[in-house]
């Protein structure tokens, strides 16, 4: 019997049972569809941050009150032992010459009031320069104006959610607003931008820093947020930086400064980890899978006993026999894994088409990994029920024993 006779003979046995094989072909498709999907899940994760961080630009340093970490990984846990200042932004802007552009933030809650109309939302504190280093736009009117760091001025700049919510169709620009217990006059609305690292932008008020620091109180600066010139200059840029506010604060190490690809390499790392852990859950499916295959081949070695028997008795070899179980197994693993792989990739455009900023693709080894494995599994539980086939005396076979 040579190859093409074991692949009909195999076919054959799996057409008459169809439910049984669809059944089993079920169970594996499930599994390996499951594999790709969760990959594709997670991929589309990392997808998505690295695309938020690179919509930054590349030249980005965040400076953080406190020291947490002196790897440059993302801080977790770590207190303010000294608060940054809108002096420690001067002092940056006029010894590091490396800083292109510098931008310090506050960041606060507020109820934002205009006539009877209030909402609650987030209110940013910074100056002109958030415009450039965050790539935002305004869709009409300005931005802030550009006074001294310690001067605050009764302006602020809305999102379109806040516009749309406050002000309806009316004309939101030179209307006086009240946030808190300040009156404000708006000068500008950003364009539209939805979510950004986690912020709807849409849903801000943003106000000059010194005037956000008063309006909440606060002592320190939450972030602040420095452009280079180019990515090359990003390390020297760090060591500039921290070296200005290690003197600045009587020579101690209190603050964090992150570089861009040290916070994207932390997300890429637990993203990647977070992927190869779903794909672990995942393949869990395909072992109960292939118990499957291995219950539904020994009910067929069962069923067949009298057709082995007549086979032994035509003289084919235990292992021929060994061999018509395991193409057969095979062929339920092969086409359980490529209907599995129709169905991820199925599951994985629609996922993308479902949330355009999720680019949930599955990654090539997944995909590999995923066929590789029904293939295998397959292959290893269909060995004893085609050893126990290939064992059955012939007379007793054929007696149906």
């Amino acid at each position: 019997m040579n190859a093409l006779d074991l692949l009909r003979f195999a076919w054959g046995a799996l057409k008459g049972h169809r439910l049984r094989t669809a059944l089993t072909l079920l169970g594996m498709a499930i599994g390996v569809g499951a594999v790709i999907l969760l990959t594709a899940l997670g991929e589309g994760a990392r997808g998505y941050v690295t695309n938020e961080f690179m919509a930054l630009g590349s030249n980005l340093l965040i400076v953080l009150p406190g020291k947490t970490e002196t790897t440059g990984n993302a801080p977790i846990l770590g207190g303010t032992t000294r608060p940054l200042t809108l002096e420690d932004c001067e002092a940056i802007t006029r010894r590091v010459p490396r800083v292109r552009r510098l931008a310090p933030l506050s960041v606060g809650s507020a109820r934002v009031g205009y006539r009877e109309r209030r909402r609650q939302v987030t209110v940013l504190g910074s100056t002109p320069e958030l415009l450039p280093v965050r790539h935002l736009q305004i869709g009409i009117g300005r931005f802030l104006p550009d006074v001294e760091l310690d001067r605050g001025a009764p302006v602020a700049v809305i999102g379109r959610t806040v516009q749309s919510e406050l002000f309806g169709s009316e004309n939101p620009l030179g209307q006086p607003i009240r946030i808190g217990d300040w009156r404000f006059r708006v000068v500008g609305v950003m364009a539209a931008k939805g979510q950004s690292l986690g912020l709807n932008m849409d849903d801000v008020v943003i106000v000059p820093v010194s005037s956000a620091l008063r309006l909440f109180n606060q002592p320190s600066l939450f972030r602040i947020l420095i452009e280079v010139g180019a990515h090359s200059e990003i390390d020297a840029a760090r060591r500039e930086v921290m070296t200005v506010l290690k003197e600045r604060h009587d020579g101690e190490e209190d603050v964090t400064v992150l570089t861009q690809d040290s916070v994207l390499g932390a997300f890429n790392r637990i993203l990647g980890a977070l992927t190869l852990a779903l794909a672990g859950i995942a393949a869990i499916s395909l072992s109960v899978a292939g118990i499957g295959i291995m219950n539904v081949m020994l009910v067929s070695v069962s069923e067949r006993t009298p057709e082995v028997g007549l086979l032994k008795a035509l003289g084919a070899p235990p292992r021929q026999i060994l061999r018509v179980f395991l193409v057969e197994a095979v062929l339920l693993s092969a086409a359980g894994g490529l209907l599995g792989l129709l169905t991820g990739y199925v599951g994985s455009v629609i996922l993308s088409q479902t949330f355009p900023a999720l680019p949930a693709h599955p990654p090539t080894w997944a995909v590999i990994s995923a066929l590789a494995v029904s293939l295998a599994a397959g292959a290893l539980f269909g060995v004893l029920p085609a050893r126990r086939a290939a064992r059955l005396d012939p007379v007793l076979a054929l007696a149906g024993r």
